[in-house]
């Protein structure tokens, strides 16, 4: 059976809020982002693919985030802008770190 689905954020460009906008902000509400940009037959696609074993509650949750995140959308397009704001780092510049990636490791005692 299929379990995905694909948005796009004709409705949000409106107020100035991308695909990737909306990712980063469903991690302020404790959601991990999702696929972004595919596929490519989709402008501006944001997939939904919950795994098959996510309850009926997280689903109900993550449609009420997604409500939500719409509504600001409409009405406070400029908080998208700094989200996500729950994580240490917030947004970094991914495009920069693709290209010149600084990566550290330390040997675990």
């Amino acid at each position: 059976s299929l379990h995905e689905c694909v948005f796009n954020d004709k409705h949000q460009l409106r107020n100035k809020v991308s695909t990737m906008d909306i990712a980063k902000m469903l991690i302020d509400y404790g959601f991990h982002p999702p696929t972004v940009y595919f596929p490519l037959i989709v402008k501006g696609a944001l997939m939904i693919e919950p795994t098959e074993t996510e309850s009926k509650e997280t689903l109900d949750e993550f449609i009420k985030a997604m409500k939500q995140i719409a509504e600001l959308a409409e009405t406070k397009p400029e908080v998208f802008h700094d989200s996500p704001q729950m994580p240490v780092v917030s947004r970094p510049d991914e495009t920069t770190a693709a290209r010149n990636p600084k990566l550290r490791w330390k040997p675990v005692n």
